[in-house]
């Protein structure tokens, strides 16, 4: 079956091409979820809410550009939707620090530690970190999306880089020392 024939079945209600998109596309958005979640349970909540998301916009889809984009951008609003209403991201803007760089050796920081340490970032920080760093957002888009300035995104993802360099240089010296 086509997946434009499956997604125009998802529209009028089939439950069975909803399963399977389901199945199909669950497990990358979940991941999305996990980025933006502190924590899995959280992350499992804001995955459930995507997904009556994009099944009640799903007719909304115009079949241009990638299916699966299209329901990352749902999957990252209807998570951003939530941390909105919570007033987290109401900051005032901040002066810009020098940017920095982490350099991060894959056979000393697994990914799942790297995960655990972004989930850790406090939720302005990790926001602005994943949807800068991960998703390739500009700090334009940020701003727009978070309704912060652009200045306060390009601060937060600042002082996201320096704490979780911090985070990885005691993780490295706590498996050095043990």
């Amino acid at each position: 079956m086509s997946l434009n024939k499956l997604i125009k079945q998802c529209a009028n209600n089939d439950r069975k091409a909803q399963a399977y998109i389901y199945q199909l596309y669950g497990g990358k958005l979940f991941a999305i979820c996990l980025k933006y979640s502190n924590n899995k349970q959280e992350a499992q909540d804001n995955f459930q809410d995507g997904f009556i998301t994009i099944f009640n916009k799903i007719g909304q889809f115009n079949f241009k550009g990638s299916f699966e984009g299209w329901m990352k951008r749902v999957m990252v609003n209807t998570v951003l939707q939530k941390y909105r209403k919570k007033s987290v991201l109401n900051i005032v803007t901040e002066e810009i620090p020098d940017e920095v760089i982490v350099d991060v050796n894959e056979e000393e920081v697994s990914l799942d530690m790297l995960l655990k340490l972004i989930q850790e970032l406090p939720e302005r920080y990790r926001m602005v970190f994943n949807l800068y760093v991960l998703d390739g957002y500009s700090h334009k888009e940020i701003a727009g999306m978070l309704n912060v300035a652009e200045g306060t995104s390009k601060s937060n993802l600042s002082r996201a880089r320096i704490i979780l360099k911090e985070k990885i240089e005691l993780v490295l010296s706590d498996q050095q020392s043990g």
